[in-house]
């Protein structure tokens, strides 16, 4: 029992990167990448939060210390990984998800999965740079080269051609192609019938191709809010935007606190 205990906790670390312990912090922050991205970006955000928050950040198999390990064959797969470690660290806490593009959607359905499953649902869900699951994007996914990935993603999300010329290596488009898949066939699913009741905050960037997102407002009984910040699909480096962001995630979060 004790080996397979120890087991699990080696499984949970090597999905859920957590840079700087605060378990006597006041909420879990859940982070979770775009496409083809991996933790470290959102695991360095503990460093900010003091002692009211404790980052986690999400990391998918295919990348990083999980390099060797398959990818996920459909976003199903994912949250019930995911679930399944955060549930250690979530359960009697207050917690909230950041997703950034994709991760967005990650988030979510990570959200209705613990609704569903183990009526656990988190505090706030701050999405980003993606338009919901039900706008309807359309995306074409098979045998695509460097180019067609880089169309994609613009149509996505607005993401400048540096961006593509400095940062997709061989190992990059890889993990982009295994995410667009994923992306592909949670857009072509029925939407869930299960709807959130926590607050959702969305941000996005001015230079961004035109998202929906006021389409988030339907998928939550509760609060809706949406700002736009100066930037591109990924915003979000801006230290400015980031300065932002945490900000306002912060004190969103203490003012729930406080309704409760």
């Amino acid at each position: 029992m004790e080996r397979r205990d120890k087991a699990e906790t080696i499984r949970n670390e090597k999905v859920v990167n957590c840079l700087y312990q605060n378990r006597n912090a006041l909420f879990r922050l859940v982070c979770f990448p775009w496409g083809g991205g991996g933790s470290t970006y959102f695991a360095k955000w503990g460093q900010d939060f003091h002692n009211s928050m404790e980052v986690h950040a999400i990391r998918l198999a295919g990348r990083e210390s999980r390099l060797e390990e398959p990818f996920a064959s459909d976003m199903h797969q994912i949250v019930d990984e995911i679930a399944c470690a955060l549930l250690p660290i979530i359960q009697d806490e207050n917690f909230a998800f950041f997703g950034h593009s994709m991760g967005s959607y990650t988030a979510f359905f990570t959200a209705l999965h613990l609704k569903e499953k183990y009526n656990l649902e988190p505090v706030h869900l701050f999405v980003s740079s993606i338009s919901p699951p039900h706008a309807n994007i359309h995306l074409h996914k098979d045998n695509l080269c460097k180019e067609e990935i880089a169309f994609v993603m613009k149509k996505i999300g607005g993401i400048p051609d540096k961006f593509f010329d400095e940062e997709m290596s061989p190992e990059s488009v890889t993990r982009l192609l295994a995410d667009l898949h994923i992306l592909h066939d949670v857009i072509s699913d029925t939407p869930s019938k299960t709807r959130l009741s926590c607050d959702i905050t969305c941000f996005s960037g001015s230079e961004d191709v035109p998202l929906d997102m006021e389409a988030w407002k339907d998928v939550t009984s509760g609060s809706f809010d949406s700002f736009v910040l100066p930037g591109n699909h990924f915003y979000l480096m801006e230290p400015s935007n980031t300065s932002f962001i945490k900000n306002y995630i912060t004190k969103a979060l203490e003012i729930s606190l406080l309704a409760s």
